[in-house]
């Protein structure tokens, strides 16, 4: 008989999830939806950071070439672009839970709820999102070191939101190319 130890053999000892603070995970599970919904508001920011910036490139290119009051033009699009990366920035921060990022979404959500129907509503939702009870522990420093604590919960978006995103984008791809087509 060989005493000889497989490699390949499984485990025997019982292994149970085992996380180091059980009352931060609980913590962590517990706010982790709204935790992602600041984190797809920073998204959000990057991507508008990223439109301004287009728009900003785009409008220089035209100025020049047209030559009409081009230095009035390039101080209004400095404007643009300082305000790209102010959007960039602050969205950083949301998507990493920064405290700071709490004071300026407020004023830029605060300047967004006048653009009436859709920029109300979302903005009155990203304000909601930051300043709610769970938004202000979120962005606290006692919840970053709850994030710290559990590195292993991690936010699952489910197969329905997955579809209807897929919808959406088939959507807009389906009318939005003969529209540019033409």
């Amino acid at each position: 008989m060989s005493t000889a130890i497989n490699p390949y053999a499984a485990p025997k000892a019982a292994v149970e999830d085992f996380s180091a603070d059980p009352e931060a995970d609980a913590v962590r599970r517990a706010h982790i939806n709204h935790e992602a919904s600041i984190k797809s508001i920073g998204i959000l920011y990057y991507l508008t950071a990223a439109l301004m910036l287009a728009g900003t490139v785009t409008a220089l290119f035209s100025a020049w070439t047209t030559s009409r009051n081009v230095l009035g033009m390039v101080a209004i699009l400095a404007l643009f672009g300082l305000l790209s990366a102010l959007f960039f920035v602050i969205g950083r921060g949301l998507r990493t839970l920064k405290p700071w990022a709490r004071v300026p979404t407020t004023v830029l959500a605060s300047l967004g709820l006048l653009g009436f129907p859709v920029g109300t509503l979302l903005n009155a939702y990203i304000l909601w999102l930051i300043h709610s009870k769970k938004g202000k522990l979120i962005l606290s420093p006692e919840y970053a070191a709850i994030v710290e604590a559990t590195p292993d919960v991690k936010y699952r978006t489910s197969l329905l939101v997955w579809i209807i995103l897929g919808v959406v984008v088939i959507a807009l791809l389906v009318f939005l190319v003969p529209l540019l087509s033409r």
